[in-house]
């Protein structure tokens, strides 16, 4: 059985979407779906109690992060699959059978990820991504990456020199889409809830490579991603986020504070200090900009 976990805060209406498309996907024998919503203030909970009571529906009564409310979910499931799904999502038929299929004839791949698919019709690029080294990282947030996409050297953080039209292998996908194996999440552990929100997922695929389980991009089914509605930080979505400013401050001092804690834990102690101080100097400019752009929006 497949164990459909989604974290909810204030995206009641990309919410009823998402459930409705997992309805119209596949039959609902197939899988359990487990909400955790994180103390919404928009009737999220009013509307899945009345238009889907069967549905699991764990009530935070504060929001308590993406990575522990996720474990709160995995934890209450009981399917063989865990798949971790944005509630910002549209799900497409055969997409959830056809992935578990995927994953069923390929022992050694421990999670896959589907195409993820934008609001504007183009791949979120946090679907297919390697891991952020502190070079890749600088190639990144420095502009090189898009300057030269397909750069084997330059275009580490999203892996643009592999066809984004057939199956490969890849280091992390987004957390919006998810799919990993129980048996997985028993010998790496749950995510570590030190993050609140931004790289949970890449730490989390980060243990599971390192635990010698494969991690693969599946583009032959996709879903659409609108990317953003809970924190509203996303450009192409601020406008249909509900997120106040003070919503937004948080995710983006989340994301920046995220950024430094995976540092720590994988990378810091492989790189001389130079590195690490250019990395801290990098993560406070990055702040400093965007709570700048934020303030005067």
């Amino acid at each position: 059985m497949l164990s459909i976990i989604i974290v909810n805060y204030n995206a009641k209406d990309f919410l009823f979407q998402c459930l409705k498309s997992i309805e119209r996907a596949d039959k609902p024998n197939s899988y359990e779906i487990i909400i955790v919503d994180n103390n919404s203030i928009d009737s999220s909970k009013i509307m899945i109690k009345k238009e889907f009571p069967d549905i699991k529906l764990i009530e935070n009564i504060e929001n308590i992060g993406f990575a522990k409310a996720n474990n709160q979910g995995i934890k209450l499931s009981q399917g063989n699959y865990i798949l971790l799904l944005n509630p910002d999502t549209v799900i497409y038929p055969n997409t959830l059978s056809r992935t578990i299929e995927f994953l069923n004839s390929n022992p050694k791949i421990g999670v896959v990820t589907c195409y993820v698919e934008l609001a504007d019709g183009k791949i979120d690029p946090a679907c297919h991504r390697g891991f952020p080294t502190p070079w890749a990282s600088f190639c990144y947030f420095i502009g090189l990456e898009k300057l030269f996409p397909k750069s084997r050297i330059l275009g580490g953080y999203h892996l643009g020199w592999l066809p984004l039209s057939t199956i490969h292998e890849i280091d992390t996908p987004s957390g919006c889409f998810y799919l990993v194996r129980r048996e997985v999440i028993e010998q790496v552990g749950l995510l570590d809830e030190s993050y609140f929100l931004f790289y949970e997922e890449v730490d989390w695929s980060y243990r599971i490579k390192q635990a010698g389980w494969k991690i693969y991009y599946f583009p032959e089914v996709k879903i659409t991603h609108y990317k953003g509605i809970s924190s509203g930080i996303k450009k192409n979505t601020s406008k249909l986020s509900r997120a106040t400013k003070e919503i937004k401050r948080n995710a983006i001092n989340s994301f920046c504070d995220s950024i430094k804690i995976f540092y720590d834990k994988h990378y810091k102690d492989k790189y001389p200090l130079i590195i690490t101080w250019f990395i801290y100097l990098g993560v406070w400019i990055k702040r400093k900009i965007n709570l700048l752009r934020l303030a005067i929006s």
